[in-house]
């Protein structure tokens, strides 16, 4: 039982991670567990890396991880995550990558915690809904029993569902909640890089006392134009011209399937 800081979809970010580990320090919180999605929009992603693991985070896989070492295909990025992450594949360095390699697809801590980067079985699906909540507990149910935390990213917001006999109820954030023993929660912590986001500009994460059955959420301020001038000088951002070519290209594959399945 400890204080554990909840940490997700980094992606290459260096000054959201360091905006985020110097909060968590402030509150005491020095056992991290990060969600995955390590690398990927963003031009740090080796020392992403070696922070976490300066901290003996522990870390499970994302998509983006995977698809940064080959593992997974581009099939469902979009046309930025697919440009950064083939620069990210060219410039991760062989440390880094045996590092994001050996990451397990979830973790179980203190018997009852589970960590998941999308869904409870698929690394790309985005919890977005009280539908997807309830499928993906049923899933927790059969695959980790005893379960009554599970803690996921991917989808980039800080959400807290509460499950219960009648269901999925979304609850309201609060800088603090206080979870029910008898009940299962499935709780997305933020996204650290705030890359993606137009309404703020961010680094969110979370905070669970699990002595206390507490549950915090964080958002902090980072150096955010220093990680954009970063992600342009060294090519993570997709010009317009290739953004259009992506996009045609993937109308083109789509036309050519759909005429093959026809025949």
């Amino acid at each position: 039982m400890a204080l554990y800081g909840l940490l997700a979809d980094i992606h290459g970010n260096r000054e959201a991670l360091a905006a985020a580990l110097a909060a968590l320090d402030r509150r005491g919180a020095r056992r991290l567990l990060c969600l995955g999605d390590i690398v990927g929009y963003n031009a740090d992603p080796d020392e992403c890396v070696e922070m976490l693991r300066e901290r003996g985070a522990l870390s499970i896989a994302g998509n983006h991880d995977l698809i940064g070492l080959g593992r997974l295909d581009f099939a469902r990025c979009s046309n930025k995550a697919m440009y950064s992450l083939k620069r990210t594949r060219r410039r991760l360095s062989p440390a880094s990558a045996a590092y994001l390699a050996a990451l397990p697809g979830h973790r179980v801590v203190d018997e009852h915690i589970v960590l998941v980067h999308g869904g409870v079985r698929d690394v790309e699906q985005y919890m977005v809904s009280a539908e997807h909540i309830r499928q993906n507990a049923a899933y927790l149910a059969a695959d980790f029993p005893g379960a009554r935390l599970c803690f996921f990213g991917h989808s980039h917001d800080q959400r807290l569902y509460e499950l219960h006999d009648a269901g999925v109820q979304e609850l309201p954030l609060a800088p603090s909640v206080a979870l029910r023993p008898e009940r299962v929660y499935f709780i997305n912590p933020g996204s650290v890089d705030a890359s993606r986001k137009r309404e703020h500009k961010l680094a969110e994460f979370s905070v669970l006392d699990s002595d206390a059955s507490r549950l915090e959420f964080w958002r902090v301020p980072y150096d955010c134009a220093a990680t954009e001038a970063k992600a342009a000088v060294f090519g993570y951002r997709i010009p317009a011209l290739v953004d259009r070519a992506y996009t045609l290209r993937r109308r083109l594959l789509r036309r050519f399937a759909r005429r093959a399945s026809a025949r």
